[in-house]
């Protein structure tokens, strides 16, 4: 359950992070954190009146499927254990995702295939990679406040997607 509380300029909100899961059984237990919604930038767009909130929640869903599916570019060294090799020369493979990472990349992927290809690029360039505005449009080349309106037809689209009413 989500609990939400306006205070001021912040919009406050109570998210569950989930506990770790390992073949089925729960190794640890979930708990919450509490998170200003207004921070990014479909934060931004929705205190000022250009999202609604349906279409807020759409970015916010594929924001999610996207960390989720961990398609994030790395930030820090990581430190598992190197993959054993099979056969000779080879490498071991191809790292293990959970089913969890597995579904919400398949999701990610039919919702901004949902969007169209002209429109994922301002999805994940403003939903994502958390670019504001301004940048996104001079990254692709677009006239000023054109940026606005094609991402609210994308996050419509992604909404549908979704079946957000």
């Amino acid at each position: 359950m989500v609990e939400r509380r306006a205070t001021g300029v912040r919009m406050l909100e109570e998210r569950q992070i989930q506990g770790e899961t390992v073949g089925g059984k729960r190794r640890s237990r979930g708990r919450s954190v509490t998170v200003n919604r207004l921070e990014s930038p479909l934060g931004w767009l929705l205190s000022r009146g250009h999202l609604t909130v349906r279409q807020f929640d759409a970015g916010e869903r594929l924001r999610s499927d996207w960390e989720k599916s961990q398609l994030s570019a790395r930030v820090t060294m990581a430190w598992d254990a190197a993959p054993v090799a099979r056969g000779r020369g080879g490498s071991g493979g191809v790292a293990d995702l959970s089913d969890m990472a597995i579904d919400a990349k398949r999701r990610f992927m039919e919702a901004c295939d949902m969007a169209g290809p002209g429109l994922k690029d301002i999805l994940w360039r403003i939903v994502c990679a958390g670019e504001g505005m301004r940048e996104a449009e001079t990254a692709l080349g677009w006239p000023v406040r054109a940026g606005k309106l094609v991402l609210t037809l994308a996050l419509n689209r992604v909404a549908d997607y979704y079946r957000i009413r």
